[in-house]
């Protein structure tokens, strides 16, 4: 007799716990579904970034075989008067690509006959933060405007220089030594810099990519490698010291670089 009045359970029904562990089952597989499209995606972006490095790596090598070997380099920094300028001596590591006034600087100098087909190979697809391509290069010629590389054309990092005549600065043929006495070998990598809040009215802000848990390179031979940096050995962390010392940290992540072809 069926004293709390229910009929007996019709064959291939669910029970309610049943239900609620299938909907368990299917929440988990969907997490790992999306766990895994999502670092598919990250694996995709850090792939892309190598290859653009690559693309890169290939222009530089054309640009000094038509320049006595010489990489791009230049032009020469105009006075140093606000921090909103991020080219303050000639010669500094920058990841920009033209200077406030619209001349083409660093990487800059290559996009009219270089990668004027391929421009958007100067900025990496796994950007942690929203840098519209497209209107960064349509300031140069016009103001100043920023990649996401940096780039090393030479070893400038004080504020107020005047470089000697000649200006030293690389050459493939003669990269010559780092200031820790190591064959100068990393030109190019994924800005990861990090800045104190305050300074967004100069523009100042944190640029990283691959969530700074892995820094892209270019070494002068051309090829291209994944380093991790979850030590953040590759990261320009300015948020705390003098900002002004920036452009050093910028170098010494490049001493670094020189370190692990």
């Amino acid at each position: 007799m069926n004293f709390l009045g229910r009929g007996p359970r019709q064959p291939g029904g669910f029970t309610l716990i049943e239900l609620l562990s299938v909907i368990a089952i299917i929440a988990l597989l969907a997490s790992l579904l999306l766990a895994a499209v999502g670092s598919a995606k990250s694996s995709g972006r850090r792939s892309a970034c190598l290859s653009n490095l690559r693309q890169i790596g290939l222009a530089i090598h054309v640009y000094a075989d038509d320049n006595n070997g010489s990489i791009p380099y230049g032009p020469t920094a105009p006075p140093f008067t606000s921090p909103a300028s991020f080219y303050p001596s000639t010669g500094s590591p920058t990841s920009l690509l033209s200077l406030q006034g619209g001349a083409p600087v660093g990487l800059g100098l290559m996009l009219r006959e270089y990668v004027g087909q391929t421009p958007r190979i100067l900025f990496c697809p796994g950007a942690d933060q929203n840098l519209n391509a497209e209107a960064e290069l349509k300031k140069v010629g016009t103001t100043q405007a920023q990649g996401s590389y940096y780039y090393r054309h030479a070893g400038v990092t004080e504020l107020f220089y005047t470089p000697p005549d000649p200006i030293p600065h690389l050459r493939l043929d003669d990269m010559g030594l780092n200031r820790e006495g190591v064959a100068i070998q990393a030109l190019v990598l994924d800005t990861q810099f990090l800045s104190p809040p305050g300074l967004e009215s100069f523009n100042v802000l944190p640029r990283t990519h691959h969530r700074a848990r892995v820094v892209n390179i270019l070494y002068a031979d051309g090829h291209g490698v994944a380093r991790p940096n979850r030590d953040g050995r590759f990261t320009v962390d300015v948020q705390t010291g003098d900002i002004r010392d920036g452009f050093k940290k910028i170098l010494d992540v490049f001493i670094r670089a020189d370190l692990v072809p």
